[in-house]
């Protein structure tokens, strides 16, 4: 345990020095000034929802509004199905201390005392092989924040993210490489607060053109229970995602299968779906873009919710969403037989893959493919983006992104300058857990790539190294360790030797 604790400090440690760098680049706003202005400027979750109001609103408020109505709905499911499976085991379950498992305040959804406030604007334009036509997307990131004076925690660990298309694809008046070039000039926009706002919204600002006709979905992340460290039990989180469309018609959110959530209990129970998505994804040009990180697995494979647990450790565990669908002796949907065969056949006709080199890289990949696997990956806690505390004393220095986070920004810049340019952009990504190659210049020496903290590959003393992981090595003066009590990971962090 002691161990673990000391892994959890060496991520929160690492976050702190490179979480500053992501306003720089131009595609993210994370000063607090300007979100708090940008939200009494349209940009409020309230307003979008319902153009005629000119204010934020409280919780019971905003899931009265007739398009939360079944986000409500599935969110107390959702709640009631969690703690009718965790009384058969535990039966101290609740709200607050004194519980053996610390249930989220459900309460606070719904409470005039709370509200979702912006706590930060992500341009994810990197998203635009989806939905070409609409050039990406656009996230508003809000977190569950109390505002009745004098309560502690004022922010509780829930984020809710409205993804908005970053273009109405029947706008002619703009472009995908207008809209990029907005973006990437925010960059030298050297005003704060409510001017930095001002300057997002002129009329060639990246948020100029954003109206509540671009709303795609909203995603929820909430922690919703809490294991502390005891004598009966390991310290755990465990946090719900959802995902919920929008139906322009009934203008109503609707819950939907998650992007890329594998739906293992089902895969596993039922043989011939899980052969189904076996064949899908093995077939030449499937995988082909799951190596590429760009895969769009069908909906019949998927999940409509997530329960990601932290922290996982690099050990295979059971609360890694992947566990089970690869087993070395074909008991699972994959066989190390099959994926070593689809690999040769992608090799002999001109196309070997970049990341996927081996059957640990393919189960490495299917499992930060998903929601819950990659938010268990170099987050903080079960987030990526917690955002800017926009109520608090600034010089609490609090930390809007995690280093995944960071360390995918090179990337997404990358394509974003494509775009601006008019040139091909190259979406695929590395695993989750390191950066991919394109930043290695910028990265080089961080906590991010092979400086101390990094995640690297502990290649055994005997036998070959791994060819997924055989490049994750440690800079100079570091080595790959063991973290955690299971000597048998192969993924390591770089520590001092």
């Amino acid at each position: 345990m002691r161990l673990r604790l000391s892994f959890i400090a060496v991520l929160l440690c690492l976050v702190a020095p490179v979480a500053r760098a992501d306003e720089g680049n131009g595609l993210a706003v994370t000063d607090p000034g300007a979100l708090r202005a940008l939200e009494t400027r349209g940009f409020g979750l309230a307003q979008l929802l319902d153009p005629a109001r000119t204010t934020p609103i409280p919780n019971d408020a905003l899931f009265a509004l007739p398009a939360m109505t079944q986000i409500r709905a599935a969110l107390d499911d959702a709640f009631a199905r969690y703690l009718a499976d965790h009384q058969k085991h535990q039966p101290r379950v609740g709200v607050g201390p004194g519980h053996d498992v610390q249930l989220f305040d459900q309460a606070m959804l719904t409470s005039p005392d709370a509200r979702f406030v912006l706590a930060g604007v992500v341009n994810r334009m990197d998203r635009a092989y989806v939905a070409p036509d609409t050039c990406g997307e656009i996230r508003l990131i809000y977190r569950l924040t109390r505002t009745a004076a004098g309560t502690t925690p004022p922010r509780l660990p829930m984020t809710l993210n409205l993804v908005l298309r970053a273009k109405d694809p029947n706008d002619m008046s703009v472009t995908c490489a207008d809209l990029a070039r907005r973006w990437l000039d925010s960059a030298s926009f050297t005003a704060t607060g409510a001017a930095r706002a001002d300057r997002l919204l002129k009329p060639d600002g990246p948020l100029a053109t954003i109206t509540a006709a671009h709303i795609d979905r909203i995603e929820t992340n909430l922690q919703i229970a809490h294991r502390p460290k005891s004598d009966t039990q390991e310290f755990r989180t465990d946090y719900l995602q959802n995902v919920f469309r929008f139906d322009a018609s009934a203008k109503q959110f609707r819950a939907a299968p998650m992007e890329n959530q594998i739906d293992r209990d089902r895969l596993l129970a039922d043989t011939a779906l899980g052969r189904a998505f076996r064949d899908w994804l093995l077939s030449p040009d499937n995988l082909h873009s799951f190596d590429r990180g760009t895969a769009l697995i069908p909906e019949k494979f998927l999940a409509t919710s997530s329960l990601a647990s932290t922290p996982v450790g690099f050990a295979l565990s059971a609360l890694q969403p992947e566990f089970g669908l690869m087993d070395g002796k074909g008991k699972g949907v994959f066989s190390d037989r099959d994926v070593v065969s689809a690999l040769e056949r992608a090799a002999s006709q001109g196309s070997a893959l970049e990341n996927i080199r081996s059957p640990a890289g393919f189960a490495r990949r299917l499992n930060d493919i998903t929601c819950g696997g990659c938010h268990q990956i170099r987050g903080i806690g079960g987030f990526h983006f917690p955002g800017a505390d926009t109520l608090a004393d600034q010089s609490q220095g609090t930390v809007p992104a995690s280093p995944h986070f960071i360390g995918d920004q090179p990337r997404r810049r990358d394509i974003v300058m494509a775009m601006r340019d008019g040139k091909a952009a190259d979406f695929s990504r590395g695993f989750s857990d390191r950066p991919q190659m394109r930043g290695t210049n910028e990265l080089a020496g961080s906590p991010l790539l092979d400086g101390w903290g990094a995640t690297c590959y502990r290649s055994k003393q005997k036998g070959v190294a791994d060819k997924s992981f055989a490049s994750w090595t440690c800079a100079e003066g570091l080595a790959c360790q063991q973290i955690g009590a299971d000597a048998s990971s192969a993924i390591g962090m770089c520590f001092v030797q």
